[in-house]
């Protein structure tokens, strides 16, 4: 009897137990649903010579930066898909053993040119996609439209109630810029299947760049408790609802969120999110005159030390730089922009000056030198988007540019930034910012 995936493609394997906790497993995995791991063993155990599922297993490890599991599950995936796979089979381990084993522009190239051969191969042209995809950590200035590219490229090969196509076109669109459609399209994957953290961070996300702040936070309050603590997402789906508080001008319920979601001590979350966010919250809520109370700033440095020490992945470059500043450690800061200059100097660093840049201007706002941080920012500031992540957690250099050239006396400038980004969209921070300058 021959099996199948999720979306019609041939599986090898002769279980039919196995090919059922496959498909679920995989929609698991792709909806960041607590279970996938438990799901993708009991595919494992009915059928342990099935190539796919280690490989699975393998992109799961990955994900939560279990990189030792990761590359052990890939081995045995290349072993037996060698004996026992398809083309596709073979295609598809051979493009998760590149992205796992350290090599993403090349597991870049074999995930589009495998999707353009197998574009309902999900798991696989998911890779490309999202906020911390193989687009968005390729250092690639154009990324967003990239993705966008992507999805309509293959768009014809998916059924409209495709819920996980839909999501991942619609956070495209939203993210570069096509909020009305991106936003739609996101509603219609989310109503399709709300057991999905992506869907559900995706649509918070369009409404978002909308300018629907307070309609966002509510989707998070009325979502979020469906959703197990132990979910990846959760901690950075809360981050976005304290996000929203500091921007109406609630720090209390912001830090209440932060205490309750999103401090390392309370989250599940992935390393990158972890640091990212709460590096993230912590310097906005600080920036934008609140208080941060004593300790969190430790807290997050003493987490942050265990991971991302060695320089190079843009994103957390960036992070681990604003954590080190706002603990005083100005050596850590200028360690790391010595070792992503080496990078760039050695052409190895895809994202390129711009990283050790954001670092330099986050120690020179942390030190009280406005001047000097706009000064470095201004010139870099149409290339922030080569670090990666999503359009809102890169807002936060605009808004250290922003609040330098304040800080600094450049009200005409600053006016002029605040009136780009009001134009984009409605925002209650910006638009008393804006009147404190008009005073």
């Amino acid at each position: 009897m021959t099996h199948l995936d999720s979306r019609g493609l041939h599986l090898s394997t002769t279980s039919d137990l196995a090919a059922e906790r496959y498909r679920h497993g995989v929609d698991l995995l792709l909806s960041t649903w607590p279970g996938a791991a438990e799901t993708l063993e009991e595919t494992i155990a009915a059928d342990p010579d099935f190539a796919l599922a280690h490989a699975a297993r393998a992109r799961l490890h990955a994900i939560r930066t279990e990189l030792a599991p990761a590359k052990a599950r890939i081995a045995t995936a290349e072993e037996i898909v060698a004996r026992r796979g398809t083309e596709r089979e073979r295609s598809h381990v051979e493009v998760l053993s590149l992205a796992i084993n350290g090599q993403p522009a090349k597991a870049l190239e074999r995930a589009l040119a495998h999707a353009d051969a197998w574009p309902r191969d999900i798991l696989i042209l998911s890779l490309p996609l999202g906020a911390f995809g193989l687009l968005a950590f390729s250092g690639m200035a154009d990324h967003d439209q990239a993705r966008v590219d992507l999805c309509e490229r293959h768009a014809r090969h998916f059924d409209a109630d495709d819920w996980w196509f839909l999501t991942y076109r619609g956070w495209a669109h939203a993210e570069n810029g096509n909020v009305t459609l991106g936003r739609a399209l996101t509603q219609r994957g989310y109503d399709l299947r709300t057991e999905n953290a992506n869907a559900a961070h995706a649509l918070s996300h369009a409404m978002y760049e909308g300018g629907a702040g307070e309609e966002a936070e509510r989707l998070i309050a009325d979502w979020l408790p469906r959703y197990d603590r132990t979910g990846i997402l959760h901690g950075h789906i809360a981050w976005h609802s304290a996000l929203g508080a500091l921007e109406r001008g609630d720090p209390e319920g912001a830090l209440a969120i932060y205490t309750d979601y999103i401090q390392p001590s309370a989250t599940a979350g992935m390393p990158v999110n972890v640091v990212s966010d709460t590096a993230s919250f912590l310097w906005r809520l600080q920036a934008y005159g609140h208080a941060v109370p004593a300790g969190l700033w430790a807290a997050a440095a003493a987490y942050s030390g265990e991971y991302f020490q060695k320089a190079g992945f843009a994103f957390a470059d960036v992070h681990m730089a604003l954590i080190a500043a706002a603990v005083g450690d100005s050596a850590a800061v200028e360690q790391r922009v010595q070792a992503l200059t080496d990078l760039i100097e050695a052409g190895a660093l895809a994202a390129g000056p711009v990283v050790p840049a954001i670092c330099r201007a986050a120690l020179s706002f942390a030190e009280g030198d406005y001047a000097g941080c706009a000064r470095i920012l201004e010139p870099i500031a149409g290339e922030v988007v080569r670090i990666g992540g999503s359009g809102a957690q890169r807002e936060l250099v605009e808004d250290m540019l922003l609040l330098a050239l304040m800080r600094s006396g450049e009200a005409v400038k600053a006016r002029e930034l605040l009136d780009r980004r009001l134009h984009r969209r409605p925002s209650p921070r910006d638009t008393r910012w804006h009147a404190l300058l008009a005073a």
